[in-house]
């Protein structure tokens, strides 16, 4: 069991350099909020549209397969039983309802015979049904379909498009972007340089978390425990004990940390500044920025919801 491995969220590749690697963090991180935003008040087209884009940034970008296929392989797998299981569920999951009939005044309802569910005929002869598939225990309308379709969609695009983020883009570019951005909050006395070090930290930290819990499971499964003797209760114990080891060792690196800052002298960021990268945006940046404002004129163009 490896989880610097086989779960590599939110961990930094430094080799190969692809193109994302290049951009500007300032950048991706606005065309990261560009896609978290988008999202909302979209239809289902532009939904899938944005989960079709990230796969394709993924592929034209030659990250290596290694890295995506695992993670990119059970996060399509879980969107696609969320999305199942929205599918099946009856639409009064849904708070905002909707009529079940079209809003289009020219059609005209008749009654059903196969089921209670109304079905509306148009005057072209087209057949509306509230009710798409019905078999026995499993019905699907187009209340849970849509809803169905709006859970699996946010739930990879916030996911996969956070960790490709993270993936291209090193803590300390992240950081350095995420000030440079903050820069005119320093006007109201918020202490941005504070919070972006706060990052930083956070950020060189999750490697530390998942190599502690990496070890700690290694250790509970070398000793080979027979849960089966230990019970309900003993399991409980053991894995209490386990998250107290946890726990410690957490804030023994955190402390070794803070100590190794203040032996070096580093008393206040403002009075230790270390320019990690030099931010100026390149030609690269610029065709991303150009790609930017068509993505928004076709998201306010086509994908509104209405």
């Amino acid at each position: 069991m490896d989880l610097l491995r086989s779960l590599p969220l939110g961990l930094y590749l430094e080799q190969p350099q692809t193109w994302l690697h290049k951009l500007d963090p300032r950048v991706k991180f606005i065309w990261l909020m560009s896609f978290l935003t988008s999202y909302s008040f979209a239809n289902n087209e532009w939904r899938v549209l944005l989960v079709a884009l990230l796969i394709i940034f993924t592929l034209i970008a030659r990250i290596p397969q290694r890295v995506w296929q695992q993670q990119m392989g059970w996060l399509l797998t879980l969107t696609f039983l969320v999305f199942a299981i929205a599918a099946v569920s009856p639409d009064g999951l849904g708070v905002d309802y909707q009529p079940r009939l079209p809003s289009n005044p020219q059609v005209l309802t008749q009654p059903a015979k196969a089921n209670n569910s109304p079905v509306a005929i148009s005057q072209s002869g087209k057949k509306y049904s509230y009710v798409l598939f019905h078999k026995g225990p499993v019905k699907v309308t187009r209340r849970s379909l849509d809803l169905g379709v709006r859970l699996s969609t946010i739930l990879f695009t916030v996911i996969y498009s956070t960790n490709l983020y993270l993936l291209t883009t090193a803590p300390e570019e992240i950081t350095a972007g995420i000030e440079s951005l903050m820069q005119p909050l320093r006007r109201f006395k918020i202490p941005v340089t504070e919070l972006t070090l706060t990052l930083t930290l956070s950020l060189r930290f999750i490697p530390l978390v998942l190599e502690e819990v990496q070890n700690l499971v290694r250790s509970v499964m070398t000793r080979a425990i027979n849960w089966k003797k230990l019970g309900l209760k003993g399991a409980v114990k053991v894995w209490m004990i386990v998250a107290e080891r946890l726990l410690e060792n957490l804030l023994l690196r955190a402390e070794q940390m803070a100590s190794a800052m203040m032996v070096r002298g580093f008393t206040s960021p403002h009075e230790h500044r270390v320019p990690w990268h030099d931010l100026r945006l390149k030609s690269w940046d610029w065709i991303a920025i150009a790609s930017l404002t068509l993505f928004w004129a076709i998201r306010i163009v086509l994908g509104h919801e209405f």
